[in-house]
């Protein structure tokens, strides 16, 4: 009798113990499924159609395709990745090309914006491993440019885009192109950084804060620490993302029409898309005395001329910037406490001004901004020099960074590059499209 009780127990135990056994199987299993799935069924699409497929290819190595359709330039970026069962994935290598003009320059002639698509896919084949091309995800994200756009000339543009995407032999789904709106660009670019710079996947690390002054807009994203921030902002101001088994509350905006390109314009009093006159020129104090020339932007070519001498042009440019930022943006107090790296055009006109290395970056602070912007501007009201548009831009850049809540003391990272890889929104949106296919799947 006893030994029959024993049995039993021994019985019961050992299927308390399959059972334990096959559970912790399935955590395993599915805690080491890779980014982009392996084995699974992958969702393929071809116009409206949606499939799932078998992979059986490894897929522990795997690529992502992503156009940053800019205002000024189409940039491909081809990213490879590399991930451990139950890990982040790890970049491991970025190519980058660029094209100019950008897209929006072929919205009259929308066929001709189909040749740099093409020659730039070319580049894509040959980077990624044939056998992977069906399971590389190839995305297209306009920014600034086409945001500026009228939306039947936008559409138009990404409709033929799309139409190439469809025809190429990598994976794409209907979302493969669209506008990016100015607060994802800003997520994906503090993606970005928080990656490179190893913030994302250790919480001993404190995230950092980005600015990115494109041609068009401009924008601001970090992560608060107070609730304050997040309660206190204006509407718009805020958002949440979801990203590796993590939601993100960000503070991030992006205002559209002041990126360099777009402020020159409204400094320089002229109007978004909207040609001169005959005979009209733009005359500004922002400009070396006696300077006249031409200037295009968005395919418009505009006459341009500087104001005769008289008040000194940093003061007198100043004027005019403060005017044109009041109240166009918010001051968000948090900032001063925490620690920004600053892209773009941030970045070349303090390479141009000589404050940083043109390929390692630097450090600086709001106030370096200012002392090279007087000294730039001063030295224009003697010879115009190569860089006519260096004392309105400095000038604008150090007005813009105070407006949005930064003292003069406040220091920048400025870095083009990390560990080789571009500091850019490109790989914080390809993650984050990978990620989100990750989650469809599963």
């Amino acid at each position: 009798m006893e030994a029959m009780k024993m049995s039993k127990r021994f019985f019961a135990f050992g299927i308390l113990t399959c059972i334990a056994v096959y559970v912790a199987y399935i955590k395993w299993h599915l805690g080491s499924k890779p980014f982009v799935g392996a084995t699974e069924g992958v969702a393929e699409s071809r116009g409206d159609k949606l499939t799932h497929q078998a992979v059986t290819t490894d897929l522990s190595v795997f690529y992502g395709i992503m156009f940053d359709a800019g205002s000024t330039g189409t940039r491909i970026h081809i990213f490879k990745f590399a991930q451990q069962p139950r890990e982040t994935p790890r970049l491991t290598h970025e190519t980058f090309k660029a094209l100019k003009p950008g897209l929006s320059a072929y919205a009259d002639d929308v066929e001709k914006s189909g040749q740099g698509i093409k020659e730039l896919l070319e580049v894509a084949k040959k980077e990624v491993p044939m056998e992977l091309w069906k399971f590389t995800p190839l995305v297209l994200k306009a920014t600034a440019g086409l945001r500026l756009l009228p939306g039947e000339k936008a559409q138009k543009l990404l409709e033929k885009v799309k139409e190439i995407f469809q025809a190429s032999p990598f994976f794409v789904r209907d979302n493969c192109v669209s506008i990016m709106n100015g607060t994802d660009e800003g997520i994906s670019a503090w993606i970005t950084i928080n990656f490179l710079t190893g913030r994302l996947d250790d919480p001993q690390k404190r995230s950092v804060g980005m600015l990115d002054l494109g041609g068009g807009s401009t924008q601001i994203t970090f992560l608060p620490r107070t609730k304050a921030t997040l309660q206190t902002s204006p509407s718009g101001h805020t958002t949440s993302f979801q990203m590796f088994n993590h939601t993100y509350k960000l503070y991030s905006y992006s205002y559209l029409g002041l990126g360099l390109m777009s402020a020159r314009l409204a400094i320089l009093g002229g109007v978004e898309g909207k040609p001169l006159g005959e005979g009209e020129e733009l005359v500004s104090p922002c400009l070396p005395p006696g300077f006249k020339s031409e200037w295009q932007h968005a395919e418009i070519v505009y006459k341009i001329k500087g104001q005769k001498a008289g008040e000194p042009l940093y003061e007198s440019c100043s004027n005019k910037v403060a005017k044109m930022l009041y109240k166009k943006v918010h001051r968000a107090g948090e900032v001063k406490d925490l620690d920004f790296y600053i892209f773009s055009y941030y970045y070349d006109c303090a390479a141009e001004a000589g404050l940083i290395d043109k390929e390692k970056g630097g450090s600086l602070t709001v106030s370096d901004f200012e002392i090279a912007a007087k000294y730039v501007c001063k030295t224009m009201e003697i010879s115009p020099g190569n860089s006519p548009f260096l004392c309105m831009d400095l000038t604008y850049i150090t007005f813009l960074l105070q407006e949005l809540g930064f003292p003069k003391s406040q220091g920048f990272k400025l870095a083009r590059k990390i560990d080789n890889v571009e500091t850019s929104w490109a790989l914080g949106a390809t993650f984050h499209y990978i990620d989100s296919l990750n989650r469809l799947q599963y």
